[in-house]
């Protein structure tokens, strides 16, 4: 008997017909034109392109931190544009880790500190936070770094902090803005492992915006955006 055959993963992002756009003045500048994809649970996609070209935007969409102009865009089967700002920053507090490429710590905090940031909007007790912020700094290979400042770190090291604080809560969806571009290459190819294992081994979500064809090689996809259009679907080793 043959076995029948394997159901591809659910979707977690479905975009369809999407548009954005900005205001400057009396000009309207078209950002993101009639772009539709479709990322599935355990995938890791990076969105390249030349500066301009939307791979941010796109993303800000995708994590809840701007909204679509016209065009369908639902995360988890949540329509994200039909939600009021308090429900959609409830949303992301619960599904999303967004990872900034300037890794946006706060000095005055520890390492410890910054990562347990998101717990405190939770209702977890002090003990319950001590042990998510223990568990991820351990996954990121810091929990010895825990009580330093972000200035005692070098920037590989303050990368995996910033990781740290985007998976504490326990997202499906991981978003990260150039996670490599202030990186030198060894820290660079630390962080894309990291990301690989959150990925293969924890089965998390990950879109990164990359300009970085090495960084964009650990994705299984790439896909690449110009002058706001996304281009046909690209397997990671083409590119």
């Amino acid at each position: 008997m043959t076995a029948p055959p394997a159901r591809a993963p659910a979707p977690v992002v479905e975009i369809v017909h999407l548009n954005k756009s900005y205001r400057r003045g009396n000009q309207v500048l078209p950002v993101l034109q009639d772009i539709s994809l479709t990322i599935r649970a355990g995938e890791f996609m990076a969105l390249m392109g030349p500066s301009g070209s939307g791979k941010t935007t796109l993303l800000n969409l995708i994590a809840g931190l701007d909204r679509p102009d016209s065009g369908t865009l639902t995360v988890h089967g949540i329509d994200l544009p039909g939600l009021t700002e308090a429900q959609l920053a409830d949303w992301r507090a619960a599904n999303v880790g967004f990872v900034f490429q300037f890794y946006h710590l706060i000095p005055v905090l520890t390492a410890f500190e910054n990562v347990e940031l998101p717990l405190l909007l939770t209702r977890l007790s002090r003990r319950e936070r001590q042990e998510h912020v223990d568990l991820v700094l351990e996954l990121v290979g810091l929990s010895d770094r825990q009580h330093h400042y972000p200035g005692q770190l070098s920037g590989g090291q303050q990368q995996r902090v910033a990781i740290a604080r985007a998976l504490v809560t326990d997202p499906t969806l991981i978003a990260a803005d150039e996670p490599t571009g202030d990186l030198d290459k060894k820290s660079a190819g630390e962080i894309m492992d990291l990301l690989t294992r959150l990925n293969q081994d924890f089965q998390k979500t990950i879109i990164i915006v990359t300009h970085d064809p090495e960084a964009a090689h650990h994705a299984g996809h790439i896909r690449r955006l110009i002058k706001g259009q996304l281009l046909n679907n690209q397997e990671a080793g083409e590119a």
